[in-house]
């Protein structure tokens, strides 16, 4: 069975911990998504950089309801591993129904990072998302192919 494969737009601060610190192991988000373990995520880095680095595998998915005790026991347990101050946390959690962690393994890095304006020639309808969007088996390979020459 073929791996599903996001794309995700994520902030420069935190690209940059996934991709050169490797200190963020934890990518968070507040929507579900159908990411599995064995899935492929492929990284958009937001603006000002507006480039495709890399992407990683997914180790596993947490899920967990947003209510106050169990954004503390996932706080607790994972603090170190998601590249964000205790009040970041709060404060991106505040009116959510569910956290979702997906678990960074695998990390690969592109050769050389693809700007979108280079995609734009080979994917022309490609656009990234705010959040995430699916991509199909060929789009993940011309973004790879792009970021290794």
């Amino acid at each position: 069975m073929l791996p599903t494969i996001l794309l995700l737009s994520i902030k420069p601060e935190y690209a940059k911990q996934i991709f050169e610190t490797q200190t963020k192991t934890i990518e968070l988000r507040r929507v579900r998504t159908r990411l599995k373990e064995g899935d492929i995520v492929v990284v958009y880095v937001s603006s000002p950089k507006k480039v495709f680095v890399g992407s990683f595998d997914v180790e596993r998915i947490i899920e967990i309801k947003a209510s106050r005790q169990e954004l503390k026991k996932f706080w607790d347990e994972y603090k170190d591993n998601l590249g964000i101050s205790r009040q970041e946390f709060y404060s991106y959690y505040q009116g959510a129904s569910i956290v979702v962690g997906i678990l960074i393994k695998k990390i690969k890095p592109f050769e050389k990072p693809v700007k979108l304006e280079r995609l734009s020639k080979k994917l022309s309808d490609l656009r990234p998302p705010q959040s995430y969007r699916y991509l199909n088996k060929n789009e993940y390979e011309i973004i790879k192919a792009l970021g290794t020459n």
